[in-house]
């Protein structure tokens, strides 16, 4: 019924013009040589501003752009993003030029007549070749680099299983043997919030946590869960994301290049921080106020704004420390 008051508001607001056009008399008006040249210089006048607001929003905003990937198989998500942007952008640019010169140049004259050209078969193979050429290329390496973030076939990766439920994360780490194990929401109960199946012997040396600590330069492999609706893991500097899909176990992998200590010390951190209060690290240097974020990407509710996990990578020895003071979940869960 709403589509059908949108539809009608619209075809209201269409007769209500027609008919105001046909008590002014506007369709009535020709426009003469003058108001063609006119109309051609505003044309080139827009033109001039289309361009300067672009560059001026190219430069600007780019304080809100990301900075460099975090992850090693995010650098390939950066390049095929730069490799696009500046190919739309080219294309974008030259388009924009064409189009606002030509309604200069070819602006109405009586003395003038207007060209048939009926077609060409040398222009459209070039307009129809050309892009198909790029949409492989770009098609392509966007394929292999799917396939390169669901390379999940190192052993020695750290498993991870991250539960997703309105409005919280919660995260499972494998114990000494690598492997999860059994989870299912039948056996939620008390602070079993991730529903772990404890009679599996796997369960035993997992670690349940509320935050993630992961080692700079070590493969992670994360399994996603849901409870309850459809929830997105988003970690926006690994250039990651997964639906956690209730009912289903999903999962990608990725290896942190850049401790969060680290990061906070890059320029392009540091750029995108002013007005952030600083902090010191452990070596006395000023450091800002950034740290990595598991997010929710997709509304799942009302407080679908305040679902996110603090992520913290640190150097494997860190890692090392960090993991092994965490209890076990038989240990927890008894």
């Amino acid at each position: 019924m709403l589509a059908l008051f949108y539809i009608f508001i619209g075809v209201a607001i269409g007769v209500s013009f027609w008919q105001i056009t046909r008590i002014l008399d506007l369709r009535g008006v020709v426009a003469n040589d003058e108001d063609n040249a006119k109309q051609g210089k505003y044309a080139i006048y827009f033109m001039v501003f289309f361009y300067a607001i672009m560059i001026y929003c190219l430069i600007a905003m780019n304080v809100i752009m990301l900075p460099e990937s975090a992850s090693i198989e995010g650098e390939h998500d950066d390049r095929l993003f730069n490799i696009t942007f500046w190919l739309i952008g080219i294309v974008q640019f030259i388009m924009q030029f064409l189009i606002f010169y030509f309604t200069f140049k070819y602006r109405g004259n009586k003395n003038r007549k207007a060209k048939f050209y009926a077609d060409s078969h040398k222009l459209e193979l070039i307009w129809t070749v050309t892009p198909a050429i790029v949409l492989v290329g770009l098609i392509g390496y966007g394929l292999w680099q799917w396939n390169n973030v669901m390379d999940l076939s190192d052993e020695d990766a750290i498993l991870i299983e991250v539960y997703s439920q309105q409005f919280r994360w919660d995260a499972r780490y494998a114990g000494n043997d690598n492997t999860l194990g059994l989870g299912n929401v039948n056996y939620i109960k008390g602070i079993n919030t991730m529903g772990v199946d404890m009679k599996d012997v796997n369960s035993q040396d997992d670690k349940q946590v509320t935050e993630l600590y992961l080692p700079k330069g070590k493969k992670i492999h994360f399994k996603f869960r849901s409870q309850d609706v459809l929830h997105s893991a988003y970690m926006p500097h690994f250039r990651a994301q997964m639906n956690c899909v209730p009912g289903m176990v999903t999962e990608f992998g990725f290896t942190p290049k850049y401790t969060t200590e680290e990061m906070r010390q890059q320029p392009e951190v540091i750029a995108k921080t002013k007005g952030i209060n600083k902090i010191r690290s452990a070596k006395g240097e000023d450091l800002y106020e950034f740290d990595y974020l598991l997010l929710c990407n997709k509304i799942c509710g009302a407080s679908h704004y305040s679902m996110q996990m603090k992520i913290t990578v640190v150097e494997p020895e860190v890692y090392d420390k960090w993991i092994a003071e965490q209890p076990t979940l038989a240990a927890v869960i008894k």
